[in-house]
């Protein structure tokens, strides 16, 4: 019989010694009040899990399961005042610290595969950013506008699992082209951005580093086509236009005074025009629209955690509170992710999420749940059989 709660064998994936090595660093646990480090951690991991609404839900829920909450690592069940001070307190970079590194450890247990595109040899990114609205009257150091509070959370996808590689979370008047000009992405590889990364000096710093980009291009485009090419052989017949451009503006010659080039693409499933911008001459014309296609992963996976996690109300209303909140949301992200992946069970994420809550202090063996979540004992389908045998 399985004596470990299901969150209790989840928190077990996580090595512990990673992050006792971060709080260290960070003297998390030197002046503690309350709750360790480590317990400040499982309680935001169950606000993210349990879909917990306060922290008077969190503290109620990880109380109510009396002596399991040993099993956890934790010495005692939190107060709320007690999680609502150490959210307040306790530097939030000990969990954004601890979700890279989490990241490069389970990398290293498994192999977070490429969606498509798997013609690729470079490294794939995708880049973008997205605002969460806040009430100024509660989070009033998060102005936004005259009557409105928000934060963004800027991000960079890895393509290889779609998870965060790079996540910063600003005032929502920070522009991303600001926090992307500090990313220190990986020389040759491929970045994937909306229009609006619209900055030709960092294009060509891009370009220094061997690093190709695809974007959208803006309909107020100014350029002169330089070289046109056939595109008669091009399989994908929505392919219009190829070729090789210059910028015209004044800005644009003396900021990118390299050719770009310019893809017309005709998407018949949205009956849409669309016109891509790549520093790429070798790729196909399709191939740079097939690439472009997969932005929509990281749209998907902003989708995927307002809708699942909680990152669009807080449980604390710190910034301090705010940025620890987001990045226990971005590690349980990481945690659910490797699950779907060991798993034999072809999981949707969301509905892995649901049943994870749903079951989440059943003790059930995790790894035999998670590859057969539907499984009926014979002994029980044949018996429920011979109630209706003559």
């Amino acid at each position: 019989m399985v004596k470990l709660s299901l969150f209790s064998q989840i928190t077990s994936v996580i090595p512990r010694n990673l992050f006792s090595i971060i709080v260290d660093k960070y003297q998390g646990d030197k002046y503690t009040k309350g709750i360790d480090s480590w317990t400040h951690f499982i309680s935001m991991l169950f606000c993210q899990l349990g879909q917990a609404n306060s922290v008077r839900d969190i503290s109620n829920g990880l109380r109510s399961i009396t002596g399991n909450i040993y099993h956890l690592g934790c010495q005692r069940s939190p107060s709320k005042s007690t999680i609502s001070y150490v959210n307040e307190h306790r530097n939030f970079r000990i969990f954004q610290e601890f979700y890279y590194s989490l990241f490069s450890y389970l990398k290293q247990q498994t192999h977070f595969a490429k969606p498509a595109l798997h013609q690729l040899r470079r490294k794939v990114y995708l880049l973008d950013a997205s605002t969460i609205s806040l009430s100024l009257s509660l989070y009033d150091w998060a102005k936004f506008r005259t009557r409105k509070g928000a934060v963004k959370l800027h991000m960079l996808l890895d393509y290889d699992g779609c998870l965060p590689a790079f996540a910063d979370l600003t005032h929502g008047n920070i522009h991303e082209i600001q926090i992307a000009r500090k990313m220190n992405l990986p020389n040759d590889s491929i970045v994937v951005f909306d229009m609006g990364y619209y900055d030709f000096a960092w294009w060509k710093n891009l370009d220094s580093r061997n690093i190709w980009f695809v974007t959208r291009a803006k309909d107020n485009l100014d350029y002169q086509v330089v070289e046109r090419f056939d595109i008669t052989d091009e399989k994908n017949k929505g392919v219009m236009e190829d070729c090789n451009i210059r910028l015209n503006s004044v800005k644009g010659r003396e900021e990118y005074p390299n050719m770009l080039r310019l893809v017309r693409f005709w998407d018949e499933k949205n009956q849409n025009l669309l016109v891509f911008l790549t520093n790429n001459r070798y790729w196909t014309a399709s191939t740079v629209a097939a690439i472009y296609k997969e932005r929509w992963q990281i749209e998907s996976f902003f989708k995927m955690i307002k809708q699942n996690l909680r990152i669009k109300s807080f449980v604390g209303t710190s910034e301090n509170a705010v940025q620890i909140q987001i990045w226990t949301a971005l590690i349980t992200m990481l945690l659910l992710t490797y699950l779907k992946i060991k798993a034999k069970y072809a999981w949707h994420m969301s509905n892995l999420i649901t049943f994870i809550r749903l079951n989440l202090f059943v003790k059930i063996d995790l790894w035999q749940w998670i590859n057969e979540p539907f499984f009926r004992p014979k002994e029980i389908i044949s018996t429920q059989l011979s109630l209706f045998s003559g």
